[in-house]
């Protein structure tokens, strides 16, 4: 069973920068899509960005062009980069995993981000 630890939230004031990190218990780390998800009070959890096992990545509109996501498979880490916050950033932030050859989803306890002047 996948585990995943995420660190890195915090308080950061509008237009500033947080990067996020993922650690995943898995010897396979490779062969899953990883991606980041949030979810902000009185909203539904929303996908803000995934990469594959191949390296493409995929984003929320809302976050194109500010958000960058990585990952680092000899240390089985996925991060997330985030310039340019604004307060509608503010929520939870869950990691994900999801096996590409079982489809099986793991998720993380998630890391609080506020973006707060």
């Amino acid at each position: 069973q996948v585990q995943l630890v995420e660190s890195g939230g915090g308080l950061v004031q509008p237009g500033g920068s947080l990067r996020l990190s993922c650690a995943a218990s898995v010897t396979t780390f490779s062969r899953y899509v990883m991606g980041w998800y949030r979810q902000a009070p009185g909203k539904e959890r929303e996908l803000v960005a995934s990469i594959s096992s191949g390296g493409s990545t995929n984003y929320a509109d809302s976050v194109k062009g500010r958000f960058t996501i990585s990952r680092d498979n000899a240390k089985n880490t996925v991060y997330l980069q985030m310039n340019s916050l604004k307060p509608e950033d503010t929520a939870v932030y869950y990691c994900n995993s999801r096996s590409i050859f079982t489809g099986v989803e793991a998720w993380g306890q998630g890391t609080l981000v506020t973006v707060s002047s």
